[in-house]
């Protein structure tokens, strides 16, 4: 949840819950807290990093039959920090695209940026991130 939201509403909500699935699902993918990235996804610098330079380093990149996987894992959990509540998927859409969508993989996993993940519109909400 994001702090600054609670704050403001004092109240717990499922779309707090799934920004916190978006935050622990990335701290399990870049083996660190996300807090850094998560404050500069609107940046156009960040948005052009390769995804492979954000995955935590200490383990080896996937192999291709993984890659669409991790593509997958990334863009929903990008899509649960969205800024804005409304427009973050439900839990349940996210346990739908989990349990049954395959994100195409049209580049290699290691020419990948993360803003191309960004725009993937798997839980019909607008693609362009509200950062």
């Amino acid at each position: 949840m994001s702090i600054t939201e609670f704050a403001y509403t004092l109240s717990v909500t499922e779309r707090c819950d799934v920004y916190s699935f978006g935050v622990v699902t990335l701290e399990t993918l870049i083996g660190k807290h996300p807090e850094e990235l998560i404050s500069s996804l609107s940046n156009s610098t960040t948005q052009n990093m390769l995804v492979k330079d954000f995955l935590d380093s200490r383990l080896p990149l996937p192999l291709q039959k993984d890659a669409q996987d991790i593509n997958l894992v990334l863009t929903i959990a990008l899509s649960c920090l969205c800024s804005k509540p409304n427009l973050r998927p439900s839990i349940q859409q996210v346990v739908d695209k989990l349990s049954s969508f395959k994100l195409p993989l049209s580049l290699p996993f290691d020419k990948v940026l993360i803003h191309q993940l960004m725009s993937q519109d798997i839980c019909h909400f607008p693609a362009k991130y509200q950062g």
